[in-house]
């Protein structure tokens, strides 16, 4: 849990400095669905299913988070919104890899240990 608690904590630190340097408003609604889109995605996908469980191989996880990715920037072009920028996609980096770290925690600390380590 301190870990877990810890990992959460340094990211939202990391956030706040990114989003200030980057002069980026996270408070936007485009902003909160790109955000957590892509730390659902990374929670999800690359910490669960590849660090954590081993059940999709890193090739086919990167593959679909960038399908994913692309798909949302499609949408955003069909709807006239301008996020795709060099500040964006470091924080929707960001994002995915703080996902990836706080998924695998999360999920190490919720999985009753096996003693079989």
């Amino acid at each position: 849990m301190k870990l877990l608690s810890i990992v959460i904590v340094a990211g939202l630190i990391l956030l706040f400095f990114m989003d200030t340097a980057f002069k980026l408003n996270p408070f936007n609604a485009e902003m909160l669905i790109h955000s957590g889109l892509r730390f659902l995605a990374g929670l999800l996908v690359l910490g669960i299913g590849v660090f954590y469980a081993h059940s999709i191989s890193l090739k086919f996880a990167l593959g679909l988070l960038l399908t994913l990715v692309l798909a949302d920037d499609i949408w955003d072009y069909t709807r006239n919104v301008d996020s795709f920028s060099f500040e964006v996609m470091l924080h929707g980096i960001y994002m995915m890899l703080w996902g990836a770290l706080v998924g695998y925690f999360l999920i190490k600390m919720l999985m009753p240990k096996d003693g079989l380590d």
